[in-house]
């Protein structure tokens, strides 16, 4: 049921992952260069390379690309003299895989040089605003006493093929990598030198800032608890002399995201509340003066939570972003007083946020009307887009849908609307759930994009159920340690709602989802048939295993009681589903692992309301990943991704067969 003469790339899943992609932005100390990063196919189509370009600042003027390496670059960041540092991988004759590096880019121009080479990569750079000052994060093997004894030891490992790790604490996986046997040290780069030997874990996904002045750094520190819990909390390390000092903590709390005013007076972080099974967490934002001992908390009676920090040029104010009623606007935060002023009035998400002399704001912003795209921001709010990318046509309409919940609560969505003559039938629905759950469907999504179902003719509805964010603490709440029920009923009132539009047709009807959303997915395939097919991917399952089996148990302990987690545990009720599923997983999936996804197939086959028959067939599907993780980031495979869905729901919802993908064989 392809939408009538949809000329649009999303039409066609080739063109569509061939689309240009902009993340990431940087802006020189004076405000006069910005630079982001471009990701397209590469020439065999298997992976995205990214290269750096630099943009008129003005917007006037078409964006400048910078590098050309055959295995992209990343990371972009200024020096205070205007060079520009990024992170590449540049294979050399003999090496074909080499880790990634630390490059100069200089502001007069020529040819960028080599900064910094370890073994193990590097990752997140920062640089200090006024001074030759650079800090990059660094894995190193845990007997290794400097950068040249790491590559030693990695040598020997690979050259004598061992994997192992031996570990003493907890987490021992993220995501989808191992943790270990090297940690995250911070470096910098003139000598190198070590800036924090033997860390441990402490600095495993960590965030950090450098001071202007380029005389200390304060980081993130994660300090292992009772079990196997962590805890995270501020330490300042000075960059002359390594000293490391304790800076912020709090018993029930984690500390993030830490911004130090330009001035070098203070800083400013996040601070989110460890959640009970009766109690959601709550993230607010910090500010702590060098000159006093004890942090206060700026905004605790603003209703929302802030997802980035940064300080304007100046320090007067602080800049942070946070879900808003399905937006993600720019804020501004007196420090003085904690009040909050919304900066942007659009239906846009802003992220990379990055502040310049005069006021000035560069960001990325995005929406379902959108995707991600560079944007200037001036003193009095107004916004400009800076040539980058074009936006590609939409293959349809987006609207706002509101529904009323059981207990009256709003519920609203986005629902994307297919381009189709006036006298068209309705288009069947598509309700697409979002993960986290603490989340918001508010910004454009490259893997979760519904215009290419919209394409094929579905409306596809995006809702905000409970435990969503951005519409307060009590929203949130109200599904908290009940998964199964505000969130559940939430969900049936938007597609209630969603199929009262006279463009959709409520008959024909399928739902969808990932991680969290994958989770509801399930839930509702055990409490309904009202849905004529079910897609689970990177799914919850069975609580009870969950729970133990992710990558962070201590914080999943924290959400659910045994008792709440098998009352809302959706294996329970294998025997109420009669809808085919589609079940999707990849192995390296650590968030969700793939126990979930082996025990749900084997449940709907033997315990479902509909099981394989006499001869071991099936209405359900199980799509497997060996080699992908929570996402399925592979071109090739996000392609097929999409291939065996829309056959799944075209097959149960429109009754049309679609032959499988030959590379499935």
């Amino acid at each position: 049921m392809t939408a009538a003469a949809d000329t649009t790339p999303f039409a066609d899943l080739d063109e569509y992952l061939a689309l240009p992609r902009v993340s990431g932005l940087a802006v020189s100390p004076d405000g006069r260069r910005v630079v982001t990063t471009i990701a397209e196919l590469d020439k065999n189509r298997t992976e995205f390379v990214s290269a750096i370009w630099e943009l008129d600042p003005a917007g006037e003027q078409p964006a400048r690309r910078l590098t050309r390496g055959a295995k992209g670059e990343s990371a972009p960041a200024f020096t205070a003299e205007g060079d520009l540092l990024f992170v590449a991988a540049r294979p050399a004759p003999g090496d074909d895989s080499p880790p990634a590096r630390l490059w100069r880019l200089p502001a007069a121009g020529g040819e960028a040089v080599e900064v910094l080479a370890p073994a193990g990569g590097v990752a997140g750079v920062r640089t200090a605003r006024g001074a030759d000052t650079t800090i990059v994060t660094v894995p190193l093997l845990t007997a290794a006493t400097d950068i040249g004894d790491d590559a030693r030891l990695r040598a020997l490992r690979k050259d004598s093929k061992v994997t192992a790790v031996l570990h003493s604490g907890y987490p021992v996986r993220h995501w989808d990598h191992d943790l270990g046997p090297d940690h995250p040290h911070l470096l910098d780069t003139a000598g190198p030198r070590d800036l924090t030997p033997e860390p441990g874990a402490a600095l495993n996904d960590c965030t950090f800032d450098v001071s202007a002045d380029g005389r200390f750094v304060v980081t993130t520190w994660d300090v292992r608890g009772p079990g196997a819990s962590v805890r995270r909390m501020l330490v300042r390390v000075d960059v002359a002399t390594g000293e490391r000092t304790r800076l912020a903590e709090d018993a029930g709390a984690d500390l993030d995201l830490p911004a130090i005013a330009p001035d070098g007076s203070a800083v400013a972080f996040t601070r989110e509340t460890y959640s009970t099974p009766t109690q959601a967490p709550r993230i607010t934002l910090c500010l702590l003066r060098f000159d006093d001992t004890h942090f206060i908390e700026l905004t605790a009676d603003w209703d929302r939570w802030p997802s980035s920090v940064t300080w304007t040029a100046d320090s007067a104010a602080l800049i942070v972003t946070a879900d808003d009623a399905g937006r993600g606007p720019v804020f501004r935060v007196d420090p003085a007083t904690g009040a909050v002023d919304r900066i942007t009035g659009d239906d846009h998400t802003y992220t990379d946020v990055r502040t310049a002399p005069g006021g000035v704001m560069y960001a990325l912003r995005s929406s379902y009307a959108a995707p991600p795209h560079p944007v200037r921001i001036s003193a009095d709010g107004t916004v400009t887009v800076l040539a980058a990318v074009d936006t590609p046509p939409l293959p349809g309409t987006l609207t706002e849908v509101t529904a009323t919940a059981a207990d009256g609560a709003t519920v609203r969505s986005w629902l994307t609307l297919p381009d189709t003559a006036p006298d068209a039938a309705p288009a069947p629905l598509v309700l697409w759930v979002h993960g986290g759950p603490l989340g918001s469907w508010n910004t454009w999504h490259w893997r979760w994009n519904p215009w290419l179902l919209t394409a094929q003719g579905y409306a596809v509805l995006l809702p905000d159920p409970a435990l969503s964010t951005g519409y307060g603490q009590d929203f949130v709440q109200r599904g908290w340690g009940a998964w199964g029920s505000a969130p559940y009923t939430d969900l049936m009132a938007a597609t209630d709602a969603a199929c009262a539009h006279p463009r959709v047709d409520g008959t024909r009807t399928a739902v969808m989802g990932g991680s969290f959303g994958g989770y509801m997915a399930n839930w509702i395939a055990g409490h309904t048939d009202r849905f004529a097919a079910v897609v689970t991917h990177a799914s919850l399952w069975a609580l009870d295993q969950f729970g133990p089996t992710t990558d962070g148990a201590y914080w999943w302990a924290r959400e659910m009681t045994p008792e709440m987690a098998a009352a809302n545990s959706p294996h329970h009720h294998v025997a109420g589903i009669g809808t085919p599923m589609l079940v999707i997983h990849g192995d390296k999936d650590y968030r969700v692992p793939i126990g979930e996804a082996l025990r749900l197939w084997y449940e709907l086959l033997t315990e479902s309301a509909l099981p394989a028959d006499e001869h071991g067939d099936t209405a359900h599907r199980f799509l497997y990943f060996p080699t992908e993780n929570h996402w399925v980031l592979n071109p090739a495979h996000a392609k097929l991704w999409y291939q065996v869905v829309l056959a799944f729901l075209d097959q149960h919802v429109l009754g049309r067969h679609v032959e499988r993908p030959e590379l499935l064989g």
